[in-house]
């Protein structure tokens, strides 16, 4: 059996602690939880990991209505009503075939690869409990039954499977047993440096050094929305572009950092006091 081992990539900046723990989920094909803020990569990192081993992924993006159901596969009931009616003509569909009418979502299509796929459950805290232990059984069992025939549909291969959460809800404790997890902080000032290296690594020190200070200043001031590492990024890429390095009492192209209507508009009053208006 292939042995798949994770170092990181030119793109995606990983810590010690953070590889050990993708890489022993990887070896007793564990599924991996991985908790944070949005904007720490947690899903850059399920993403960077399936390019680097050489895997296609397959992306359940959760939501509060989803069902552990159409995860795996829906029936196109209305499709199969038309057909059955009009005829399918030459579209080699038989009415009399359930299989014909399956939609497949990202947990079907992941089990019935014929090579090992990269499952990732996008954002899982959004939905309920129910659903969530609904679907950790599933991936435990790497198998589901599609009701309609009372068929099971069982993985080829065991997919590497990685879940990401923001905490906007609790999970469940038998959800949190039959996982490992890691909890990704927000970068240390240090730990940004190597990651804005990855991306630009010609950035002036002098550019560099000023736009952490005001990163971080702006995130201690308790925004909605504070501003997280793809956006510091894209500043970092804009003040490069555009040749500016900023000036700390009136930072430039703030909309690339802040997003909220609020947050812009607060920053502008704060702005405005600091300088007497």
């Amino acid at each position: 059996m292939t042995q798949y081992h994770f170092e990181g990539t030119d793109k995606y900046y990983l810590d010690p602690e953070l590889k050990s723990i993708v890489n022993i989920a990887l070896a007793m094909e564990k599924p991996l939880l991985l908790t944070g803020e949005a904007g720490t990569g947690k899903t850059q990192l399920a993403l960077e990991a399936a390019a680097a081993l050489g895997l296609p992924v397959e992306v359940l993006r959760c939501k509060s209505t989803i069902k552990g159901e159409e995860a795996c596969y829906t029936q196109d009931t209305v499709l199969r009503l038309n057909d059955a009616r009009f005829g399918t003509g030459n579209t080699e569909r038989h009415v009399e075939n359930f299989y014909d009418y399956v939609i497949w979502g990202p947990i079907g299509r992941a089990f019935r690869a014929d090579h090992k796929v990269v499952l990732l459950l996008d954002e899982v805290d959004k939905t309920e409990s129910d659903v969530q232990d609904n679907l950790l059984d599933i991936l435990e069992e790497c198998q589901f039954t599609i009701r309609e025939l009372n068929e099971t549909v069982k993985a080829k291969i065991r997919p590497a499977i990685f879940i990401t959460s923001n905490a906007k809800r609790e999970l469940s404790d038998p959800f949190l047993r039959r996982c490992f997890c890691h909890h990704i902080a927000f970068p240390t000032p240090e730990d940004m440096r190597q990651i804005v290296a990855l991306h630009y690594p010609k950035t002036n020190p002098k550019l560099l050094k000023t736009a952490l200070a005001i990163f971080y200043e702006l995130r201690s001031r308790g925004f909605e929305k504070p501003p997280a590492t793809s956006e510091l990024l894209d500043w970092i890429g804009a003040l490069e572009k555009t040749g500016i390095t900023p000036d700390p009492a009136m930072p430039p192209l703030t909309g690339a950092l802040l997003k909220r209507s609020g947050d812009i508009l607060r920053h502008r009053k704060d702005d405005s006091h600091r300088k007497g208006y």
